[in-house]
């Protein structure tokens, strides 16, 4: 079975898993997380109801009960499992892949993540080489709706919108259940029909071609700004004012804004994050810790270094006061706010977001190899050699810093990928070093 990785089960349905896998998978959670209840979720993928069905056979024939919480975001099901101290939980979903996809992210006691090296291996074991000897005590479904109780939190960090323009774009994904709850009716929103067959795009906000819908309502309509969820809600992404799209990483920098105006504290960043997210925090006296890639290991960092918030790339933003986990919704909230106060002092979101980029980045680059291993040391001794690291961390690749530009190189989980990516002072200096790299890495061609 190809579906087990580093984060959570996921794959084609039918090829990578199948019902037979998540009966087997059900059965043998509870014994692995020695939870006696566990709390399930689901997105509107056209394939959850089967999977729903056969992990809550599995689980009920172990002897443990299930608490359905019917079609929900996954942040919903942090929530809930932390909030009411479920010992497991499942989320059925695929995130942003598209239709033909799905699978499960498992949480354990208060929400933390259950990734390869935290139990999934075992499971994955479990099931290949265990057998299954159904419990004489059936365990029962009970239903388990939240969903009032999960708007009203989020209500709860709604600000004063009135004076701003907003578009939103669910990809036809779960944020589709709440956002228009929360929000009201002053947004234009696109695509906010749950379709678990994604017809208007993939749920994928990183894809360039998934963002074009909104970024022409915000120019058509002269939006302050544009939201885009992904499939499951735990991620968000930005367009500014001008239908640009805002990188991620930038976000972590503004929402300083919003929880460190008057606290100072820890803030936790991935290892791609551009360098000038740090410099932005250290102005309101307050530290930048940066870790690997994942929410497997960034609700935990965030947990260990006692962070305020934190935030990756990809478009996920981890709160303390969310329990150390990730919610999209809630990012935007936090984001709205900012930029209703700032709007106040006649500040857009594009010239809040051009007082924090101040480096030309390349973006993530993906060179298709094999020895990902042998390609990475290539790369960090040449450049070491070249010019002494003032900054070096060795997790999730390697990340170097120099005087004037640094990259970090690392390996897909799931692909044969080798991620770069780099930032320099200047554009001249960024591509002297994209085409040494570029150089380089043809021998692992």
């Amino acid at each position: 079975m190809g579906a087990f990785h580093a984060y959570d089960i996921r794959g084609i349905y039918n090829v990578d898993f199948n019902k037979e896998d998540v009966y087997k998978i059900g059965f043998f959670l509870p014994e692995l997380l020695n939870a006696s209840k566990i709390l399930i979720g689901r997105d509107a993928r056209l394939s959850s109801p089967e999977v729903f069905e056969f992990l809550t056979k599995g689980i009920i024939n172990s002897g443990a009960d299930v608490y359905n919480l019917g079609l929900s975001t996954t942040p919903m099901v942090y929530y809930c499992t932390a909030k009411y101290n479920f010992d497991a939980s499942v989320m059925i979903t695929a995130s942003h892949n598209s239709k033909e996809y799905n699978g499960m992210k498992v949480s354990k006691t208060n929400a933390l993540p259950v990734g390869y090296d935290a139990g999934l291996k075992e499971i994955e074991r479990m099931i290949q080489e265990e057998t299954i000897t159904e419990s004489a005590v059936k365990g029962k479904i009970i239903e388990f709706d939240k969903r009032q109780e999960y708007i009203s939190f989020l209500k709860s960090y709604l600000p004063e919108i009135k004076d701003l323009k907003i578009g939103i774009d669910c990809s036809n994904g779960m944020a589709s259940l709440f956002i228009k709850k929360v929000l009201g009716d002053g947004p234009i929103y696109i695509f906010n029909e749950l379709d678990g067959t994604f017809p208007n795009h993939d749920p994928n906000p990183l894809v360039e071609k998934n963002v074009e819908p909104l970024k022409d309502l915000v120019k058509r309509e002269k939006c302050d700004l544009g939201i885009i969820f992904d499939g499951d809600a735990d991620r968000v992404m930005f367009v500014d004012e001008k239908g640009k799209f805002v990188s991620p990483d930038l976000i972590i920098a503004l929402m300083a804004h919003y929880f460190l105006k008057n606290e100072k504290g820890n803030v936790l960043q991935d290892i791609r994050t551009s360098k000038a997210v740090g410099e932005y925090i250290e102005k309101f006296g307050s530290k930048m810790h940066t870790w690997r890639v994942g929410r497997a290991f960034a609700t935990v960092k965030l947990r260990e270094i006692d962070g305020i918030y934190g935030g990756e790339l990809a478009g996920h933003y981890y709160f303390r006061d969310f329990y150390y986990s990730d919610s999209g919704i809630l990012a935007a909230l936090i984001v709205l706010n900012v930029i209703n106060g700032k709007k106040k002092e006649q500040l857009s979101f594009s010239q809040l977001i051009d007082e924090i980029k101040s480096y030309h980045n390349s973006g993530e680059i993906n060179y298709k190899i094999e020895n990902k291993t042998g390609a990475m040391n290539a790369l960090k001794e040449h450049f070491s050699e070249q010019e002494k690291p003032i900054v070096f961390f060795d997790f999730d690749g390697y990340r170097l810093e120099f005087k004037d530009w640094w990259f970090n190189v690392r390996p897909s989980n799931t692909e044969p990928y080798l991620r770069f990516l780099a930032e320099a002072n200047n554009k001249e200096l960024l591509q002297q070093k994209l085409q040494q790299v570029e150089g380089l890495l043809k021998e692992f061609n």
